[in-house]
């Protein structure tokens, strides 16, 4: 048996949420890590902490299937990767699960969510597909979400990053899941001073709804907005705010200049549907800026409504965005900083790798004692 965990995340293709996840938990575990997909040039030096994730190339391996679909490519690349034993596997993410059955060892999956296009947006995404492919899309999410449950239903225990997402556990799969928020490095994020502008962190997708803080700012000249992601939906956005010089949309920003906006900005919006956990807005607490979120998902359990931030209704409008940009002015913003700051606290990676840590120990020691999967 190798002497090394071993983690297991779908693809670094950029540096989000779960990338941070999987990284936290190598470093944690001391662990190998293994991809169905990697682009260095998307992560900056030093990221991986010299210890870069093995690719099981799944464009190239399977480059057919890739024509149709990556996800199918990397579905194929996990399901046919090399026999491994390992003291420990700790999957972050959800195509992982289909090498299951290719893994010797206690196994454990961090859920960020049940992949949300196989449950409760499956309608979305399904009508997104151009019609004679709906066929065939249902047919390989299908088979993708048989192979899935039975994946989830073999690993030893299973984490939830919210409550959010143990209800959708329960709900979808019928089974229990221990909740364990994800790492925030809140010490990376400091206050600095307030400038006069707002700030948008959230990936620029359908599902973010940065397009409605957009129109917002588009209907406030008076109040600046600075956005920083990236994302399917950018050009469209872009668009919107032609002609608006209030509205600086600057795509994706290196961390570095990312934290210094953070720490200048009066405050972040955040406002996605549904949103599993949401690292952006405890990022911001921890530097001291309230947030502007959303009554929905993940944000539930980490901004409290008037006292780190405002939440808005469920499926807000540009309308309810502004009243609240114009409800958290400077003043009101800077009260907020300590209790801010204070929140983000429980959100901490030591809190996150402490209790990952216990975790291990008794499903390693379960197992052990077992001498076969419980």
């Amino acid at each position: 048996m190798s002497p090394r965990p071993l983690v297991l995340h779908d693809a670094f293709a950029f540096p989000g949420g779960g990338e941070l996840v999987a990284v936290t938990l190598a470093r944690a575990f001391e662990a190998d890590m293994l991809t169905g997909r990697f682009d260095p040039a998307a992560f900056p030096d030093g990221y991986f902490a010299g210890r870069a994730p093995v690719s099981l190339e799944a464009r190239a391996r399977h480059p057919l299937a890739a024509r149709l679909s990556l996800t199918l490519a990397m579905s194929l690349a996990f399901e046919g990767m090399p026999p491994v034993d390992t003291p420990l596997a700790l999957h972050s993410g959800s195509l992982t699960l289909l090498g299951h059955g290719r893994i010797h060892g206690p196994q454990l999956l961090y859920c960020h969510t049940p992949p949300r296009i196989l449950y409760d947006h499956r309608d979305f995404y399904l009508a997104r597909q151009p019609a004679f492919r709906r066929p065939l899309w249902r047919l390989l999410a299908g088979r993708y979400r048989r192979r899935y449950e039975a994946a989830v239903r073999a690993m030893d225990a299973v984490v939830a990053n919210s409550e959010t997402v143990r209800r959708r556990i329960r709900d979808f799969l019928g089974l229990d899941a221990v909740v364990i928020h994800p790492p925030v490095d809140t010490a990376a994020y400091q206050y600095i001073r307030q400038e006069p502008f707002y700030l948008s962190t959230a990936r620029v997708d359908v599902l973010k709804r940065v397009d409605r803080v957009v129109a917002a700012f588009a209907a406030m000249p008076d109040k600046k907005l600075v956005v920083v992601s990236g994302g399917s939906e950018l050009d469209r956005v872009r668009a919107m705010a032609r002609g608006c010089p209030n509205i600086d949309i600057r795509g994706w920003t290196e961390a570095a200049e990312l934290r210094r906006l953070i720490g200048t900005a009066i405050a972040t919006i955040y406002i996605p549907r549904d949103e599993d956990f949401g690292i952006s807005p405890v990022e911001s607490m921890a530097a001291g800026k309230p947030v502007i979120g959303v009554r929905e998902g993940g944000l539930t359990e980490t901004v409290v409504d008037g006292e780190t931030g405002i939440l808005l209704p469920p499926d807000p409008t540009p309308e309810d965005v502004a009243q609240a940009v114009r409800a958290l002015g400077p003043a009101e913003a800077l009260a907020m900083r300590e209790a801010c700051q204070r929140r983000a606290a429980a959100f901490d990676t030591t809190v996150f790798v402490d209790n990952m840590r216990k975790l291990a120990r008794d499903v390693m020691a379960g197992h052990s004692d077992n001498g076969l999967k419980k």
